[in-house]
């Protein structure tokens, strides 16, 4: 499988994009997984459903499953920092290509995205990882690259991108 992350800070696009190339992609007949990091505390449950019942009673995990979709449900008993290859290493190993949304400490290769509305600052000179920036303002990007510059408003094109150079990011996952 391939995967790449796609890094930038809050409200620079991230989402809209990861969004826009899995359609891009599943119109290539690709299969597309997403990992996503999220900052805090969240529930993908409902309270009161038989699901949302076990995790309360203190199950570890509450799969569920039906013909249609599955879910995996993990409650730690203490707080766990995990690494994206942790996360990585639990994704369905059928899928052509994972793109990560968030992670942008990682050692995965990744897209940088910036908007300069955004007034945050850009991480490409600092990260050997990134690979190309998406951005909305090529010509206001602060530092001269050498990398692709990728247009932030065309999934269609970063798509193309990507296949491509999909030989760049075949994971080869380290020894957890």
């Amino acid at each position: 499988m391939k995967v790449v992350a796609f890094a930038g800070y809050s409200g620079s696009g991230k989402t809209t994009l990861v969004e826009q190339l899995i359609g891009c992609m599943r119109m290539r007949g690709l299969r597309v997984s997403v990992v996503k990091h999220a900052h805090h505390n969240f529930d993908i449950d409902k309270p009161g459903k038989d699901s949302w019942r076990h995790r309360e009673a203190g199950a570890f995990e509450v799969l569920v499953a039906s013909n249609q979709r599955l879910v995996l449900q993990r409650q730690f008993e203490q707080p766990a920092q995990l690494s994206v290859h942790h996360l990585l290493a639990e994704v369905y190993d059928g899928v052509d290509w994972v793109l990560v949304e968030g992670f942008k400490k990682s050692d995965l290769l990744k897209v940088e995205v910036w908007r300069k509305a955004s007034e945050q600052p850009v991480r490409y000179p600092e990260d050997d990882f990134v690979v190309a920036i998406a951005t909305d303002s090529p010509q206001d990007l602060p530092e001269v690259t050498q990398r692709p510059v990728l247009d932030l408003n065309d999934a269609y094109a970063i798509t193309e991108w990507l296949v491509a150079n999909e030989d760049r990011f075949e994971y080869n996952p380290p020894l957890l």
